[in-house]
């Protein structure tokens, strides 16, 4: 039975999660060819004010970093996350492969999920992408489980994409705690640690309570990123094209809930 403080946390972290999951829901249905980022954020922005959210995206900043200027993050091929709205500003085209980060804030509660889109077709880098961006957070999520630790999580999504899958996860990107703000520790990575020091959270126990966005980042040829000095948009470093996948996960005594589930059953190909 959970205590009377459990319960209004899920609730509260549950109804922000709702509105990023119904946000992408109705972009699957309305993303096509021909549609712009700069279209597509201004839809977000319409969704986020008919559902009472914000975005809790635009405006963020970081030190040495301008304000993020966008309501979604809006990645696109090669760029892996942090896109903006103005990045790119051609139509998107048949076997685009954009991946979508939208973050709300909802009376007080943060909602933060990512999924990747193909328009028209998914080429053959797109779907292995997509198959090991679905599997990896699935066995990630199955491996979150109160008494364990975080490495528990790193290995699980390491396994399928880069042992079964033959694919590189991001190095240097990962997860995070949330909640009541957008970040909070633990960081939450993707890949089990090189060196000692590397993932200060590896050994971090996992308790009931815990509120995570975990969140693996793929690309088809290499693990390494680059960066604009001062501009938020990451790509592979290589320009191979990449992937995002996003849950919002609260631990309880029982188990991991996955509060963005219904993300997994949006189509791989839309428009």
């Amino acid at each position: 039975m959970r205590s009377a403080s459990a319960q209004s946390k899920l609730e509260h972290a549950a109804a922000a999660a709702e509105r990023v999951v119904i946000i992408h829901q109705r972009l699957a249905e309305w993303l096509r060819e021909g549609v712009t980022l700069a279209q597509t954020d201004a839809f977000v922005a319409d969704q986020l004010d008919d559902l009472g959210a914000k975005s809790c995206f635009k405006g963020y900043r970081v030190p040495r970093t301008p304000a993020f200027p966008s309501y979604a993050c809006l990645s696109l091929n090669d760029c892996v996350v942090h896109g903006t709205a103005g990045m790119h500003t051609a139509p998107l085209k048949p076997g685009d492969f954009f991946s979508i980060d939208i973050g709300v804030s909802y009376r007080g509660w943060i909602g933060d999920a990512a999924w990747t889109y193909a328009i028209g077709h998914l080429t053959d880098d797109a779907a292995k992408l997509a198959k090991a961006g679905r599997e990896s957070i699935a066995a990630g999520v199955a491996a979150i489980k109160p008494g364990g630790v975080w490495l528990d999580f790193a290995k699980a999504v390491q396994r399928v994409v880069e042992e079964e899958q033959g694919l590189h996860l991001v190095r240097g990107l990962g997860g995070h705690g949330y909640g009541r703000k957008l970040h909070a520790p633990p960081y939450i990575s993707n890949v089990v640690p090189q060196y000692k020091g590397e993932w200060p959270d590896a050994n971090r126990e996992i308790v009931p309570g815990d509120l995570v966005a975990v969140e693996p980042m793929l690309a088809v040829g290499t693990n390494r990123i680059t960066q604009e000095p001062g501009g938020w948009p990451i790509y592979t470093a290589d320009g191979s094209l990449s992937a995002h996948y996003e849950h919002d996960v609260l631990v309880t005594e029982d188990g991991a809930i996955t509060l963005t589930k219904d993300l997994e059953q949006l189509p791989d190909v839309v428009g």
